[in-house]
């Protein structure tokens, strides 16, 4: 099954589509021949970066661009601390988990700790959110017997073979598998006059009853508890608990995967599935548990991998080694004692307030979405039947990259602004983002005037 989405970014670098600096040119050309044809580049006038601090980018001229999309860095390019980590455990040990240290269970310690309430009783580490997302589907596999995974239909988890058969956002070139059900995230106006939760609820039931249909045993639902890709869908909190029960009444697993809300970044708790009470069986992290360090994994309950670990070894090189979960330790560390899950809901507060005081003002902005610091505005032709307006999003993102701010753009209509800062942006920072969506909105408003 092909999906619709488009394969490139809505805000990608097309070849001929800008005017390019000579210099520039040439370094694509040179990527291009050396990577290869499938690697893409972010904003039609690409970025050459040297160097990073805090929420800042520098290309080589010195020039700052403020970066509120990458996660990846949670705490802020070269955070010290980090830093410091990895380079005092570099100079000690580096290496594995078949040899006992005490680094790997100090995380696991720490990481066990931020789920109280739950059955969740035992880490497993990985590189990547991929390889987590990857190794969650085989345990839900071996746990129930079943095959058929059920996601939202804009969804990423991520691009190892079996995670991106379940990964529609990455375009018609994926074939989704036969054993995975698309539903439709809960969008505001996707469900307007009915209960947000009762509808999800209702397309996750419908979605497992057309597995059984067709001899598919379900074996998990996974779903990112922001709906990131989807369009940044947080609200109401709880609403994802019936199609939680649903699943889990079926025999599946409910997977939450944690790579882009977990770790303060809603500023209400460590991880975004605890603001809508759930109970998941599998918790899958990504790379901001390292700052950017390769270094990511699941939080699983007892019961979901008992029979996994009894019947498979699981090894991996790099996953675990000394460095990275000193980087990680380093982050927990650095998220408690710099208070940044209240800095996040704070700053986002901010954020959020700011940006949605610019609706009077802009037409184009349909709604204006977020917890803590991960904000999502939408862009439309119409505020009235919400009609998505890629072409403005596309010109706003490049806009802002211009103007020294950086975004990109996500959900099905690729018309949501996507804002997802590192944990330590500034109020200030937070009014820079603002002025300058204000700005572009304006420039692209009269540019599509004359």
């Amino acid at each position: 099954m092909k999906t619709t989405a488009d394969f490139n970014m809505v805000n990608a670098y097309i070849p001929g589509r800008a005017n390019i600096e000579p210099a520039t040119e040439a370094m694509i050309a040179r990527r291009n021949a050396l990577l290869g044809p499938a690697y893409r580049l972010m904003y039609e006038h690409p970025l050459h970066i040297v160097r990073g601090e805090g929420a800042w980018l520098i290309d080589p001229q010195g020039r700052r661009y403020l970066d509120a999309y990458n996660n990846v860095t949670s705490l802020g390019h070269c955070h010290p601390a980090v830093a410091e980590a990895i380079c005092r455990q570099v100079q000690t040990l580096a290496t594995n988990t078949r040899y006992l240290h005490d680094t790997i269970l100090e995380l696991a310690e720490r990481l066990l700790a931020s789920v109280p309430g739950t059955d969740l009783a035992h880490l497993m580490l990985t590189c990547t959110g991929s390889e987590a997302n990857d190794l969650a589907y085989r345990i839900a596999k071996v746990r129930t017997g079943g095959t058929g995974v059920i996601v939202t239909d804009t969804a990423y988890h991520g691009i190892t073979d079996a995670v991106s058969q379940f990964s529609p956002s990455l375009g018609p070139t994926v074939d989704l598998g036969p054993h995975v059900r698309l539903v439709a995230a809960p969008r505001q106006y996707h469900a307007e006059g009915a209960d947000l939760g009762e509808r999800f609820t209702r397309d996750v039931e419908a979605a497992i009853a057309d597995l059984q249909r067709h001899g598919i045993k379900p074996a998990a639902l996974i779903v990112d508890s922001l709906f990131t890709s989807d369009g940044i869908l947080p609200e109401p909190a709880g609403f994802l608990k019936g199609a939680v029960e649903a699943i889990q009444r079926a025999g599946g697993l409910f997977i939450a995967d944690e790579v882009q809300p977990g770790f303060g970044r809603t500023g209400e708790h460590m991880w975004g599935f605890q603001r809508h009470g759930l109970m998941p069986d599998i918790v899958t992290l990504g790379k901001p548990m390292g700052n950017g360090q390769p270094i990511a994994g699941l939080l699983a309950t007892a019961d979901a991998l008992a029979e996994f670990g009894e019947y498979s070894r699981y090894f991996n090189t790099f996953a675990g080694n000394t460095v990275s979960c000193a980087a990680a330790l380093a982050v927990l560390e650095t998220i408690e004692r710099e208070q940044l899950m209240p800095h996040a809901a704070q700053v986002g507060k901010l954020l959020l307030d700011g940006i949605a005081g610019l609706k009077a003002k802009h037409e184009a902005i349909g709604d204006v979405r977020g917890a803590g610091l991960f904000v999502g505005v939408e862009l439309v032709s119409d505020r009235t039947t919400r009609a998505a307006d890629r072409g403005l999003t596309s010109k706003v993102v490049n806009l802002m990259r211009d103007k020294g701010v950086l975004l990109s753009a996500c959900a099905q209509g690729h018309n949501v602004l996507k804002i997802r800062p590192p944990l330590v942006l500034s109020a200030e920072q937070a009014g820079m983002v603002i002025d300058v969506l204000d700005q572009s909105l304006t420039e692209a408003r009269w540019g599509d005037a004359e």
